[in-house]
Parts: C-alpha cells; structure tokens; sequence
C-alpha cells in the first residue's frame, strides 16, 4: 500500500480509540521503538540524509494516527506492524459503514411530488444462456407513486447486432425502449420513504421479510438492502438508516482498492453471507455510494416526465 493509499484509509476509518497494552507487551513495545529511534539518528549522523528517505522493508505495513506528542509508549502502541494488531475486519467495515451513514445523513433531501419519476442510470452486464455477456447502460424512470408506467431506456454497448425476428432484440446492440407498467413487487419510491430509519427496526423488518421469504435472515437482508441503495440516494434519513443496519450484520470486510462495473476505483466493502461476491463501492473522497462491481450506478435524481433526465 503506498502513502497515499494509506492516508486515505486513515481518513476513512476512525480512530479505534485509547490501546490497553499487558505490561509486558507494553515494555515490548517501547523498546522496539527506542531501537527504531536509534537506529534512524545514526542513520542521520551517518548519511546526513533524513530518516524518511529511508527505504521501508517489504512486508511491513504502518497505520499512521494522530497520537499526543511526547508519549512514546502511546506512540508505540498506535503504531500498528503486521496483521497481529490490525483491527478486526468487521470493526474496520462497521466504522467505515458509519461513517459513509455520517455522510449519507448530512445531505439534503430531494423535495419529490406523487406526479414525478425516479430516474436511476446504471452500467451493468446481462448472461445469456449460451454465456453470451452483453454489457448495457440502463435508464429507468419510475412513478414516484407508483401508480403509472414507466419507461426503461437500454443502451447495448457490447452484444450482437440487431436481427430480423429476433426474440432477444432489446439486448441487440444499440438503444431500446421498453414501457414499465406498474407492478405491485417493485418498492415505489413512497414505500421507501415509508420506512422506519432507526437501525434496528430497519433491520428487523427487513430480517422478518427474508424469514417470510424462506431465506437466510442476513443474505436477504444484505440482498434488499443492496437493491434499495440507487433510490435511497434521495432519502438521507434512509440511506444512512441501511448502512448503519448493514453495520450490524456480520461478516462485512472492507477492500481497500475495489472497482465498481464502470472501471472507477473506489474503497469497497464485501459481505461473507452474500455468496455472490457482491462489493459495494464507495468514492475513497466523497464516500458517495458508486454502485458494485456487478452494477455501477451512474446517476439518480428526480424527473417531471418519461425520458427526461434530472438536468433536462
């Protein structure tokens, strides 16, 4: 990992907070960083080069915080070698889920009216059964109350050229309109905004819709939370709600250099209950949610008719 790679990962993960150190770790400690100050003076006084022109040797990883000055035992032990005093994988994704929750709450919300669509724009990819890969830029609009049709606008931009009577036209490469009628198991917009935000009731509710389901509690839960990300972008309160829940969850990790479908680099953070490899991507900066390396989101926002895009 180089240093700016690590400097953005201190900045995204908080601090875990004051070390309690056996006193015989303790001693350990202090001494290897009294060797480590004495070897980088008289590499000083020897060289007359500064220390941090030093080479670091592979194989050793630093976490870098912010410690008082002069507390060389507090130094020690804030300085992390090797994966022995790393943090705990699911601590790390939990106070990274957090924070992104922190991020999510301070926006503003989109003001939406019931005459209104939803537009979501995504890149992903659809299989075929002859594991033909067709890549596409996907469009929808859908009624904010969802109570009138809709419109998904796919852009084929990698798949077979359009042919006479083909069953699977819309997946031929170039542009294609299909009407979304209303459909009674797709969440509306007013449903989302129906949702409890406090964390635990969220997640119960969603624990109790994967039991009814005949599914694991938290790979329903990880699945529907996932889905309800795009459209959660214009509700705060609930976007930081599903994060938070996801925190809950076991099993989170985070991937510190993940993509998302459309190739833009990101801090990622992955679930052991979703068999499916599923990362969430996040922008490393601005923490706003990138989609997955299955679908990138690319854009979200709220429209006055079919078609139109939130600028237009």
């Amino acid at each position: 990992m180089n240093p700016e790679e690590r400097e953005e990962l201190a900045r995204l993960l908080p601090s875990p907070g004051e070390p309690v150190l056996t006193s015989d770790r303790h001693d350990l400690l202090k001494d290897h960083l009294m060797r480590e100050l004495t070897m980088e003076t008289r590499h000083f006084e020897e060289t007359g080069k500064a220390p941090g022109t030093r080479r670091r040797s592979p194989g050793r990883r630093f976490v870098l915080m912010a410690v008082p000055l002069g507390a060389a035992a507090a130094v020690a032990a804030t300085v992390l070698i090797g994966s022995a005093a790393t943090p705990a994988p699911d601590a790390s994704a939990a106070d990274l889920l957090n924070r992104i929750a922190e991020v999510a709450a301070a926006k503003q919300t989109v003001p939406v009216r019931d005459d209104q669509y939803v537009y979501v724009r995504t890149q992903g990819s659809m299989k075929f059964a002859d594991d033909d890969i067709r890549v596409l830029r996907e469009s929808t609009w859908t009624a904010v109350d969802g109570k009138r049709a809709g419109l998904r606008r796919i852009t084929v931009l990698v798949g077979p050229p359009p042919r006479p009577r083909d069953p699977f036209a819309s997946y031929s490469k170039g542009t294609h309109d299909m009407r979304l009628n209303p459909d009674a198991n797709v969440t509306t917009y007013r449903e989302l905004a129906a949702l409890p935000t406090d964390p635990g009731a969220l997640l119960e509710k969603l624990y109790a819709h994967g039991r009814s389901e005949g599914q694991s509690e938290q790979s329903a839960a990880l699945e529907k939370i996932g889905d309800m990300l795009p459209d959660a972008t214009l509700l705060p309160a609930l976007d930081a709600a599903l994060y938070r829940a996801a925190a809950r969850i076991s099993g989170v990790s985070v991937v510190r250099n993940a993509k998302d479908y459309a190739g833009r680099s990101g801090i990622g953070l992955t679930f052991k209950d979703r068999g499916d490899r599923t990362v969430w991507v996040f922008d490393k900066r601005s923490l706003d949610y990138l989609g997955s390396n299955k679908e990138a989101l690319l854009d979200t926002g709220v429209a006055d008719k079919v078609g139109q895009t939130p600028a237009g």
